[in-house]
């Protein structure tokens, strides 16, 4: 299959090898031969039960995910650190190009990039990278990696978050976040031209959801009078709300999160007008349950929850939670409002969740006007036959009297 000798050939599965040729780029661990004596993290080469060439890809000694396919091509060793430097120079060009009127994204987007195990985020000049995998954690795949990104970004700093559950997962020695180069870690980034503090240490993943960029934006299109924003975290949805509703009502069940938010309002209030904000540590449930029953209404209301559905086995408790959610919602809108509801839950398809609020307008005598159906922002691109790299929706509807 290859002149270098020292890389290893994978026999997937009849059922492996379908799912690599579908466009897929995972083989998972029952779909593979013998894999004794290949190191962890190493660059391998995939063929079929009939020895044909499928491409190369980097393998996984632990992990449930045994091979992520890097290009159906062959290559030698020698060539895999130049293709991921590529890699990582195609990515950041094609966030330069698409993202406009914000300082921060996300660069390197794990398999949408075919970086397959590598997740880089840009806040103003602080870079947060993460790594899922054996593979990235090699050392010349690391050094490669802070090298370019080193290059492309000079002055920045870059931060390495740690995920210790991943790291157990792929059986790598535990390891402490860190500066990797660079003076600090915190800094004020712009989305929107709306400010954001941001301290790499702390936060959520990598820190804000800046998937939700362009849904921010899209709210504060269409939002208007008095609006209720529920999952606030640290103001995401809520600061852009305020630029355009006169008053609004932030709700999150994290103190943290909240008093970071109240940080953002007040950056933001230096430099323009806002509508009044008032924060509440409340559980959203809880809250709409009770401003429901109270008669309580608005104009605009925003429900982004965190994940409910984790794995399949919890999508119908999923379905109903959000169900739930955007019934009490409903009934709370004045006539012309607006609802914003979102999911990052991947196993809960775009089909069911515009399923599951047509079955909440219904069961709350409401009729929608879909105004946009709306996913991740450019910079997190879904990359076709890898259906785990959509996972966001996001809906805008209107309510008609």
């Amino acid at each position: 299959m290859s002149g270098d000798n020292s890389i290893r050939s994978i026999t997937a599965s009849a059922r492996g090898a379908t799912r690599l040729k579908s466009g897929h780029l995972w083989v998972y661990r029952t779909d593979i031969a013998k894999t004794d004596g290949i190191a962890p993290g190493a660059l391998v080469h995939v063929q079929d039960g009939r020895g044909r060439t499928l491409g190369s890809a980097l393998y996984s000694s632990s992990s449930q995910i045994a091979i992520r396919l890097l290009t159906t091509r062959i290559i030698a060793d020698s060539g895999l650190l130049p293709l991921l430097r590529q890699r990582i120079d195609e990515a950041v060009a094609f966030r330069q190009k698409n993202v406009r009127g914000s300082d921060s994204c996300r660069l390197v987007f794990s398999e949408a990039d075919l970086l397959p195990g590598l997740i880089v985020d840009k806040y103003n000049d602080v870079l947060v990278m993460q790594i899922q995998t054996q593979a990235f954690d090699r050392e010349d795949i690391r050094q490669t990696v802070v090298s370019a990104l080193s290059e492309r970004f000079p002055g920045a700093s870059l931060f390495e978050r740690v995920d210790p559950h991943i790291r157990e997962l792929e059986q790598l020695p535990s390891r402490e976040s860190q500066l990797v180069f660079g003076e600090r870690a915190e800094t004020i980034f712009t989305l929107n031209g709306v400010r954001f503090h941001f301290d790499a240490p702390g936060g959520q993943k990598t820190g804000a959801f800046l998937d939700q960029r362009e849904n921010y934006a899209a709210a504060m299109r269409y939002a208007h009078g008095e609006a209720l924003d529920c999952f606030t975290y640290q103001g995401g949805f809520a600061l852009h709300l305020a630029r355009v509703c006169s008053k609004l009502t932030a709700v999150d069940s994290s103190r943290p999160a909240l008093e970071v938010a109240e940080q953002n309002e007040q950056l933001n209030r230096d430099t323009h007008s806002c509508g009044e904000i008032e924060w509440i540590e409340a559980n959203a449930f809880d809250l709409l349950k009770d401003y429901s029953t109270a008669g309580q209404q608005y104009d605009t209301i925003v429900l982004d929850p965190p994940a409910f559905a984790k794995s399949k086995r919890n999508m119908m408790t999923a379905l109903r939670g959000y169900k739930e959610l955007n019934l009490r919602a409903l009934k709370m809108l004045r006539p012309g409002g607006l609802l914003v509801t979102c999911s990052c839950s991947f196993h809960v398809s775009d089909g069911e969740f515009l399923e599951m609020l047509g079955a909440a307008a219904a069961d709350a005598g409401r009729r929608l006007r879909i105004l946009e159906k709306r996913g991740a922002a450019i910079d997190h691109p879904t990359f076709l036959g890898v259906p785990e790299t959509h996972y966001l929706k996001c809906l805008v509807v209107q309510l008609i009297d």
